[in-house]
């Protein structure tokens, strides 16, 4: 079932905004020191070669924490324009075990039950984030997240569709938070079902924490739904 209006606007409420990052004065020049020594000491001890490389070492890992940086702002999702029940399905694990396949074909149903006013209607749309490892991310190397991820969604969609569950399917960004954002940009989920590995609930949360509408956590292994807290 979706959120009321008041459940959302509560949850908005109480989710942390994007708040301008602020330093005391006295902060900055640490900051300074801690960026140039390394690169004067590389230059000092064995010439520019070695402060060419302290350096691109030093502005890797700045990129490195830009792109690890969060911000608790809400995901934003799509207005719906027709009166069908929208299930987004994300699988960082195939979605084909009989017990998984199962609590989404309930939730389907559930959501088609309370479809109006057009019951049965609904949209179930499974995306697959193109997982990457770190390295092969940052060499722009997505060959075989691709493939993978176009595996595992094939996986996915012929499993749903023999429980009797129509679907589409896309392909996703590498990081799931990223891919979630992405799709509800465009497809306005009333309910979210996260499919992935046990252990990897990370992502899972920052959705939850994030998202003004209901989440299921669904963990390949045992295919029981872990409860939402």
């Amino acid at each position: 079932m979706g959120a009321t209006n008041d459940q959302r606007l509560g949850a908005a409420r109480g989710m942390k905004k994007l708040t301008p990052v602020e330093f005391a004065p006295w902060t900055l020049p640490l900051i300074v020191l801690a960026l140039i020594v390394p690169i004067v000491g590389a230059v000092l001890l064995a010439g520019p070669g070695a402060g060419f490389i302290a350096g691109a070492a030093v502005a890797a890992a700045i990129l490195v924490l830009a792109a690890r940086a969060r911000y608790d702002e809400p995901i934003e999702v799509a207005a719906s324009s027709d009166p069908r029940y929208h299930l987004l399905v994300v699988v960082t694990e195939p979605a084909d075990q009989p017990r998984t396949v199962e609590a989404i074909a309930s939730a389907a149903a559930e959501g088609a039950r309370a479809t109006a006013p057009s019951p049965g209607a609904i949209e179930v749309l499974v995306v697959a984030p193109a997982l990457n490892p770190r390295l092969s991310h940052w060499l722009s190397d997505l060959r075989q997240a691709r493939l993978g991820a176009q595996e595992r969604l094939a996986v996915s969609l012929a499993a749903l569709a023999a429980a009797g569950v129509p679907a589409t399917g896309l392909v996703g960004d590498t990081d799931p938070v990223q891919a979630v954002e992405d799709t509800l940009a465009s497809f306005p989920a009333q309910e979210v079902i996260f499919v992935t590995a046990a252990g990897q609930g990370e992502e899972v949360a920052e959705v939850r924490r994030r998202l003004d509408r209901p989440l299921r956590h669904l963990v390949v292994g045992n295919g029981a739904a872990v409860p939402e807290g």
